[in-house]
């Protein structure tokens, strides 16, 4: 967690802060072989190198973004945990709850979808 040690601390709202660590250190947790990274002021994760998920906020929600694949293959399931989205992201109000089971699918999903891909985003 310490390479997001410096992004967490710059945000104001102490419940957006702690519910933001906490979904930071539940991706650490439930895939501990992922590489945590701050990009472009974004904290995110890598696998071998590739763009497995990132997140960012703002002053009403999480943005989680799979990329489009990953938001293509899922948009269903976003939409029924009553998620808004774009084709890059989704959000989570911070009043809502965070669907931990969709996010672990998402993840999962690019995982195992870029086992075999060698650069950082989609083409």
């Amino acid at each position: 967690m310490d390479v997001f040690a410096t992004y967490l601390a710059s945000i104001d709202d102490f419940d957006q802060r702690e519910r933001t660590k906490e979904v930071l250190e539940w991706i650490l947790q439930e895939f501990p072989q992922l590489e945590p990274h701050m990009k472009w002021n974004t904290p995110m994760f890598t696998d071998h190198g590739t763009y497995i998920i990132g997140l960012s906020i703002a002053k009403q929600h999480m943005s989680i973004s799979p990329e489009e694949v990953g938001m293509a293959q899922f948009a269903d399931e976003i939409a029924e945990a009553g998620y808004s989205a774009t084709k890059g992201l989704f959000r989570i109000r911070w009043k809502d709850s965070v669907n931990y089971e969709l996010l672990k699918k998402m993840i999962e999903f690019n995982i195992k979808d870029k086992e075999d891909y060698t650069d950082f985003w989609r083409k």
